[in-house]
């Protein structure tokens, strides 16, 4: 062996560890989160805030809600007047939660009205629903008639669907809604030539844009402006100036990333898992199509199904669970009408088989919602009149503020939101905990309350893109069957875009005076 033989291989033995390394599981980097919020509580004294009334008008009615009072904020004392730092123990019995409790506490914690069981269950019963939709065959047959006949012209689908998406996020708060439309879009994205990430962008990533930049969201936009003794719906012209060009970005940087992928699909993160979609086009490419009536009519009650949704939610404000039952609904249609015309040749019993099979697809990412949010409940939960970590952090966070030029004041609202938003993912429930601090803060720093509910939605919207304590986020790719990290390699970058120009939109707002 010669020199450089001898040397290819001593670099080859050193390379060898990294080469074996792996980024952990999204799992392994929740127990990690919630080791630091555990420890957390040994080092910072818990808090607690009273709370009062706040009544605001929205389309004509007078709604209230309870929301924290800044000016009562305490930490708890022992007999000894000295701060208590609790310091949660290793386990906890009859139903406390213990560090090594959060993943079963974070899994049954909530309501049915959202995070997490909520969520959970949402995602299970989607997923279920497009189970049965997805056996029928119907949905494969229209995606692969559809390529055949708009060869060529594939890349208008980005920007129009992209748009749209983007629009039912700031007309009507859009995010859970995504995961059954992600199920659809993601394989036809595929099939077209692009991966999962690109579906995943034309679906969740818009939607998010479309929250965050909102002018009449009723779940988060209305509740933030209501607490903060604003008109609500009011600064509309501004919003939507930032909606425009938020959609735009958000247009043009997908666009550009599923034409390189189109060029080269093995330089995808997700080239790997696209396969589970992307093999069984490539077996049926050659096949020809057959597109009957029993087809038709399954791609016509998943429309319906969908008209029928956003009726719900704008007109009745229907949410997590009326959505999900609407969801099975539509799977439990399509599944009868595939077996009447023996789709995909099915019979009764597959409606039940596929139905469990869809769930199970997802069941990875449900118990990412519930572990995610245990890190929550180890700080002691989000109830601002309890004694936590949480309340502390929330109290200090927003007085830190105060002290700093307008402008300045103003960009560190937007960064505490974002940073808050990794606790807190709910859009109303954020609002009703942050906005009665960040409010009166404004007032003292100079800025107007409309500046502080601008840190709150762009702080908010745009970290749900990348947070593994999102329900939503998490449910898309487990659609997509994207692992977190693949995820946050791609998404990092448009991240730190996002994350500029919205501080710069910030600065911006104050220069302006937005009011």
């Amino acid at each position: 062996m010669n020199k450089e033989e001898q040397q290819k291989e001593k670099q080859g033995k050193k390379a060898r560890p990294f080469q074996d390394w792996q980024m952990p599981d999204t799992y392994v980097i929740i127990f990690f989160v919630v080791a630091m919020a555990a420890l957390l509580t040994y080092l910072v004294p818990v808090g607690q805030f009273d709370v009062t009334e706040v009544t605001y008008i929205q389309d004509g009615t007078e709604n209230s809600r309870e929301v924290l009072d800044p000016d009562t904020f305490q930490l708890i004392k022992n007999e000894e007047g000295e701060a208590v730092r609790e310091g949660i123990r290793l386990f906890e019995p009859f139903g406390g939660v213990g560090f090594l409790n959060y993943a079963f506490e974070g899994l049954v914690s909530g309501s049915k009205w959202g995070t997490a069981v909520g969520i959970i269950a949402f995602i299970l019963v989607i997923g279920g629903a497009f189970g049965i939709i997805l056996r029928t065959g119907a949905v494969e047959n229209a995606i692969l008639a559809m390529i055949k006949r708009t060869k060529g012209m594939e890349s208008l689908s980005i920007p129009i669907i992209f748009f749209f998406f983007s629009l039912g996020g700031a007309v009507f708060g859009m995010g859970e809604e995504a995961i059954p439309f992600a199920m659809i879009l993601v394989p036809l994205m595929i099939a077209m030539g692009y991966d999962a990430i690109t579906g995943i962008c034309i679906t969740y990533v818009a939607t998010q844009i479309g929250f965050a930049t909102s002018w009449m969201n009723p779940f988060s936009l209305a509740v933030a402006q209501g607490v903060s003794g604003i008109p609500v719906l009011s600064g509309a012209g501004f919003r939507i100036a930032l909606w425009a060009f938020f959609t735009a970005l958000g247009i043009a940087y997908t666009y550009r990333y599923a034409q390189g992928i189109r060029k080269d699909p093995t330089k995808s993160l997700s080239y790997e898992s696209d396969a589970y979609y992307r093999n069984d086009f490539e077996g049926r490419k050659d096949i020809e199509v057959t597109f009957g009536l029993g087809d038709a009519l399954v791609l016509f009650t998943i429309f319906a199904g969908v008209v029928w949704v956003v009726w719900g939610v704008m007109q009745h404000a229907y949410y997590i669970p009326e959505i999900a039952t609407q969801f099975f609904v539509m799977g439990l249609v399509a599944g009868i009408i595939g077996v009447v015309f023996r789709l995909n040749d099915m019979r009764v019993n597959d409606i039940a088989i596929s139905f469990r099979n869809g769930a199970k697809d997802l069941v990875g990412a449900a118990m990412v919602v519930g572990m995610a949010q245990g890190i929550i409940l180890v700080l002691g939960g989000t109830d601002p009149t309890a004694g936590t970590v949480l309340n502390t952090i929330l109290h200090y966070a927003g007085n830190a503020v105060g002290s700093l030029p307008p402008a300045v004041s103003a960009w560190i609202m937007f960064v505490f939101q974002s940073v808050f938003n990794f606790f807190v993912v709910s859009g109303s429930g954020q609002a009703a905990l942050v906005m009665p601090l960040m409010a009166p803060l404004a007032d003292i720093v100079g800025v107007s309350r409309q500046v502080a509910v601008l840190a709150f939605q762009l702080g908010d919207g745009f970290t749900n893109l990348i947070v593994p304590t999102s329900g939503c986020l998490m449910g898309v790719l487990g659609v997509a069957k994207l692992d977190w990290y693949q995820w946050f390699r791609f998404q990092i970058k448009f991240q730190i875009i996002l994350f500029v120009l919205a501080s710069l939109a910030m600065v911006l707002a104050v220069m302006i005076g937005f009011n």
